[in-house]
């Protein structure tokens, strides 16, 4: 990949940055500017060399969703930074036309338009007009084929920015961990993270598998599994995978009828869930084995939540970010959720590399590579 430290001339060059702005967002806030901040680098360093800054990036969610509050929120870091409230066209050109080296504006949500996710042609030529130079630096999306990702390559030079070199370098390590080691895989999924897990069995010497995912693997070594999420894998699959010993699963868990909250929930022993009850979180002997675990091992990954942690039942990831903050392994961590309890409980110093990317992270880690990634060449 050519980095953007390669770019020789900078100076009063429109620069287009397809930055990591995907972040949370409540009432109109940013309430987790883990993305937000990990861009800043690749973009202090083109202001440095007064390089006029045009970011585009996406939110999550219907294609309605704006960034203005992302860009009210990087006023912090960057207090002159204008928002454009469109991606394309007149105001758009005008916005870049506008900036004074060393100047930055943020495009709208590049989803609010169609051509985006399906890698329009018209789509990223008409992004790809307002700059000179392409700068890539959004990691989390570089798994998907959008216009952003492979299509605006094709028509601007294009450099890597220096969060997708972080990236790259800090998910190489974890395909060569010391042992021992420990792989923790959360999630849902089995259909996706099969590549991934097989991947990781080659290479770790325990690989954890919790979450809605191990529901899976739960039910494939004959335990109950009641009304817990399950995919529609192909079971033989799993019962194959299941069956290794180096698959190391839950052996107790949050249970409770579909729907329930927190506080309606109890602790069982994975073999004592009722047909009538969901697994909705690893329990904490499950955590203590991880601990057990974590004590010998000397490299860990982990992606992805526990249980399910956007309705409340955290305890599980909770409690291994904890444990993996208080062991002497090398720690390399990705995934929302995961980060999400990292920064909640404000440990995220103790881990060795923290990615802004989930599946992208796994695709990365089971292919050694990313559609956005040969893109750049």
């Amino acid at each position: 990949m050519r980095s953007v430290r390669d770019i020789r001339i900078l100076e009063d060059i429109p620069v287009l940055v397809r930055a990591s702005l995907n972040v949370e967002i409540a009432d109109g806030k940013v309430t987790n500017g883990f993305r937000m901040k990990e861009a800043l680098p690749t973009i202090e360093y083109l202001r440095s060399r007064r390089a006029r800054v045009v970011l585009i990036g996406h939110i999550t969610g219907n294609g309605t969703e704006t960034l203005k509050p992302v860009c009210d929120a990087m006023k912090q870091f960057i207090p002159d930074i204008s928002f454009c409230p469109v991606t394309t066209g007149a105001e758009a050109r005008a916005a870049v036309r506008n900036l004074l080296p060393g100047q930055v504006v943020m495009l709208e949500n590049l989803r609010r338009d169609k051509g985006e996710e399906k890698n329009g042609s018209a789509f990223a030529h008409a992004v790809a007009e307002l700059a000179d130079v392409f700068v890539q630096d959004c990691f989390d999306v570089l798994h998907r084929e959008h216009a952003s990702v492979v299509g605006i390559p094709q028509i601007l030079p294009s450099y890597a920015g220096l969060l997708v070199e972080k990236e790259v370098a800090g998910l190489t390590k974890a395909l060569s961990p010391r042992k021992p080691s420990l792989a923790i895989v959360g999630g849902a999924k089995f259909s996706t993270k099969e590549p991934v897990l097989r991947k990781l069995l080659s290479l770790y010497t325990n690989v954890y598998v919790g979450g809605a995912l191990g529901n899976d693997f739960v039910k494939a070594r004959g335990y109950e599994a009641g009304k817990s999420f399950v995919s529609n894998a192909d079971p033989k699959a799993i019962k194959e995978m299941a069956a290794d010993p180096r698959i190391v699963l839950s052996v107790d868990a949050h249970v409770a009828p579909p729907g329930s909250k927190k506080e309606q929930s109890r602790v069982s022993k994975i073999d004592a869930v009722q047909p009538d009850e969901a697994i909705l979180d690893d329990g904490p002997e499950s955590v203590l084995k991880i601990e057990a675990l974590l004590k010998d091992a000397k490299s860990v990954l982990w992606n992805g939540p526990l249980g399910n942690y956007e309705n409340g039942f955290v305890d599980g990831t909770e409690g291994v970010a904890r444990a993996i903050a208080a062991s002497n392994a090398e720690a390399i961590v990705g995934g929302g959720d995961t980060v999400a309890a990292i920064e909640k409980l404000g440990v995220s110093h103790k881990f060795a590399f923290i990615s802004t990317a989930g599946g992208a992270m796994l695709e990365f880690l089971s292919k050694g590579t990313l559609p956005g990634l040969r893109a750049l060449g």
